[in-house]
């Protein structure tokens, strides 16, 4: 196993579009070549997204550019969470989100939840219009979608 670590900033209301945040439904039978062709295309601008998935493990289906870091250590994803929390803190929208005791708890729990094959998303409002999500997916396999491949292929 090992893991994948993701991030976004952008514009909270793209991130507030759930319908470009989900995977799309397989048509049901029975299907026409268009219904499929239609699927095809949905699900190739999801693959192709930058904004975060609904589920955390679908950022597996995204292409490896999203990836920002991948390690083989729980300690060392949660490090890599702990140093994007304290970079971005300042500009939480919430003090209370900003705490650093807090922030220290965030990155704790993230680890033991990677260390038992789990996944962590957080996400932050920064300033009025700008949202922050971080993602931590476990990989090969992942416990909630082990059928999701490694999008580097290992």
């Amino acid at each position: 196993m090992h893991i994948h670590a993701y991030s976004w900033l952008g514009e909270k209301e793209l991130f507030d579009r759930e319908a470009r945040r989900r995977l799309p439904d397989r048509p049901r039978p029975p299907a026409t070549a268009e219904d499929e062709e239609h699927y095809r295309s949905l699900l190739d601008t999801f693959r192709r997204s930058e904004l975060p998935p609904m589920e955390t493990s679908h950022w597996l289906l995204k292409p490896p550019s999203a990836i920002r870091a991948t390690f083989d250590e729980p300690k060392d994803a949660a490090a890599w969470l702990g140093r994007e929390l304290t970079e971005h803190a300042p500009g939480f929208l919430s003090q209370q989100e900003a705490d650093a005791a807090r922030l220290s708890r965030l990155v704790a729990t993230a680890a033991e939840r990677l260390a038992h094959g789990g996944d962590v998303s957080f996400g932050f409002y920064l300033g009025r219009t700008s949202f922050l999500s971080l993602a931590l997916v476990t990989c090969s396999p992942n416990h909630t979608a082990p059928r999701l491949g490694c999008p580097r292929g290992g």
